[in-house]
């Protein structure tokens, strides 16, 4: 297809009149990833809270009609994708090759003294990444894989029985009994946001209590982040993407969880527990609650996040891996290569 029918433009922001939340949402079932995090609502707000550089929402045209977005951001002539928090991709069809050679283009003619991309977490079931490798072929690019992360996940629609079985391993059942024999175990799962907003704080707090035990201190030490939660649940309300859960034991919270739910997927994204409970396993009572609702609710997938820890492997059927795509000048590459020889 001629190169020539593909148009792209530089929007104003996420307000830009001519393309916006509507615009957007069509887009995402046409590209090979739909992911909660690249819907307009998420990126909006990790980018109002988290973002940092110059916004780069570039949309191309093919034919007069917007057919790809590439939601991209700028800073120290590096070109990144918005909101690395989960499954992230372009949305919309970039299976033309001019398409992405256009978004790519008009991308980096936009940055001073370019010096590559970075796309963080593209699933290995995306076509971008060979896309993106071939696309550096044709721009005079290098193009690396970085590496990789993995996204274990229970495929509750193609396996149930594996699902059901989770729920019922004996050490998640013999922990709520516990608290079942002990006092009194409440379970309760929100997902209207007027609710879950004056929750946070005591979420919060428990994580940031939670993490004080481990190598990695709460994100919630930062401000930005706890903002980012905040707006979330106060921009997505009425969606139906909202997974808040809070276990109580004798009316104390023992266990939280923030999470989401979009396209039948259910991830498994904050969880925290009473650390001082901890000999008694909270969490645990929390991931069997979390595993029933989401059966309940008739949730294709349960994703467990990114990360590679042991316990997630006790419940996932499968692991797709997240991983990062570099594409750099080469004059750029062999200069680097050059002073890494000299040193």
């Amino acid at each position: 297809m001629s190169a020539a029918k593909i148009q792209t433009r530089l929007l104003t922001g996420f307000d830009d009149p001519s393309f916006g939340a509507e615009q957007w949402t069509q887009l995402l079932p046409r590209g090979d990833t739909d992911s909660i995090c690249l819907t307009w609502a998420v990126q909006r707000t990790w980018w109002e809270t988290l973002g940092h550089g110059k916004l780069m929402l570039i949309v191309a045209k093919r034919d007069g009609a917007v057919v790809a977005l590439a939601p991209l951001f700028t800073d120290g002539g590096m070109i990144y994708n918005l909101c690395p928090e989960d499954y992230v991709d372009f949305a919309g069809d970039i299976g033309d090759p001019d398409i992405l050679d256009a978004l790519l283009n008009q991308a980096r003619a936009q940055v001073k003294d370019f010096a590559g991309f970075q796309f963080y977490f593209i699933g290995d079931q995306s076509r971008t990444g060979q896309r993106l490798r071939d696309a550096a072929a044709r721009l005079g690019l290098k193009c690396f894989d970085e590496g990789s992360l993995p996204a274990p996940a229970l495929d509750m629609a193609g396996m149930p029985e594996a699902a059901l079985a989770a729920t019922r391993k004996k050490s998640l059942v013999r922990h709520e009994k516990y608290f079942q024999q002990t006092g009194t175990l409440a379970v309760e799962h929100f997902q209207d946001g007027e609710k879950i907003l004056p929750q946070l704080p005591e979420f919060f707090a428990q994580h940031i209590s939670r993490r004080a035990t481990t190598e990695q201190p709460s994100i919630f030490l930062k401000p930005e982040q706890r903002a980012f939660y905040e707006q979330l649940v106060q921009r997505i309300p009425s969606t139906g993407w909202l997974r808040f859960t809070r276990v109580t034991w004798n009316d104390k919270p023992i266990a939280f969880h923030f999470g989401l739910c979009y396209q039948g997927r259910y991830l498994y994204a904050i969880p925290t527990f009473d650390v001082e409970l901890s000999r008694h396993w909270p969490g645990e009572v929390l991931m069997r609650q979390l595993l029933l609702a989401a059966i309940a609710e008739g949730a294709k997938t349960f994703d467990f996040g990114i990360g590679d820890e042991a316990y997630k492997y006790r419940y996932a059927t499968g692991v797709t891996q997240l991983r990062t795509w570099g594409l750099y000048p080469a004059e750029f590459v062999t200069k680097k290569s050059e002073e890494g020889s000299a040193q």
